[in-house]
């Protein structure tokens, strides 16, 4: 006789594994959107240095201090465009039947870290390896070259006269694996779990250094040395609601709307370097 075999459903969800999002440490949050959907920055430009005219022999004009020069700026304009959102249902049958692991609650929580975030992410690491100062040649890294490389990017943010403090290195797990076997690349660990957990790996020269998710980043990817002086990241709006047996559903709806963009400054540009690979 053949025997039913009982099937037991564990009040467990398997989650996937998520990180944090990585913006609050690259980027800065200095403008205000509120009421705003475009912010406009003006740039203004310097005047030269003269000679100063000690004879007054009128090589100016009537000015010792060179030809008066005219100070003009213009303007450089953010328009907010990623306006995304989305929306489930989850009846209250289907809450009840998996012991209450289908929560309304839970499931929007998972859908921010899993749908939410990373799409952020991804749509701001385009943004700014896009709008990088300087892109290096594509180049094979490995093991041997990387810390030079990474030297190499340095300087030339030291050129720029980028602040020193604050740089952040940007790197996915195949750059991460490359810089663990170089025997110059002497990482620090002692790291803050807070930091930890929004994805400081080590701290290196003075470089904070952070892993990208590879789902984040294009397939060229080598690494990149940014400042986040340069880069504006503006949430405008993140609004999540769950309403609790609305017209014409028995259970919950959820909804939520993100409204977000990536910005790069024009003139703080030089504050970004990437580096791609050969593929």
């Amino acid at each position: 006789m053949a025997i039913d075999l009982a099937t037991q459903y564990l009040p467990y969800v398997d989650e996937q594994f998520t990180t944090e999002s990585k913006m609050a440490l690259i980027s800065n949050r200095d403008f205000d959107f509120t009421g705003a959907n475009t912010v406009k920055v003006y740039k203004i430009n310097t005047a030269q240095l003269n000679n100063y005219d000690r004879d007054g022999e009128g090589k100016y004009g009537f000015s010792r201090y060179g030809k008066i020069e005219n100070l003009g700026g213009s303007t450089e304009e953010f328009i907010i465009n990623n306006d995304k959102s989305f929306t489930f249902a989850i009846d209250r049958l289907d809450e009840d039947e998996t012991k209450r692991n289908l929560q309304a609650a839970s499931a929007l929580a998972r859908q921010i870290r899993e749908v939410v975030i990373p799409h952020s992410e991804h749509s701001a690491i385009a943004k700014i390896l896009a709008g990088a100062g300087t892109k290096a040649e594509a180049l094979k890294l490995t093991k041997e070259n990387i810390y030079d490389e990474i030297l190499k990017a340095n300087s030339v943010l030291d050129e720029a006269n980028v602040p020193t403090y604050g740089r952040v290195l940007l790197v996915n797990a195949k750059t991460y694996m490359l810089l663990k076997q170089n025997k110059d690349f002497l990482m620090s660990t002692d790291i803050a779990q807070d930091m930890k957990i929004k994805g400081v790996i080590a701290m290196v020269d003075g470089l904070t250094v952070v892993r990208l998710s590879e789902s984040v980043c294009p397939d060229n990817f080598g690494f990149a040395l940014v400042h986040p002086s340069a880069i504006v990241f503006v949430q405008k709006l993140e609004s999540y609601r769950i309403h609790e047996n609305p017209p014409g559903i028995s259970g919950a709806l959820v909804e939520g709307r993100i409204v977000f963009d990536t910005f790069i400054l024009d003139n703080k540009k030089t504050a970004i370097y990437s580096q791609v690979v050969q593929i």
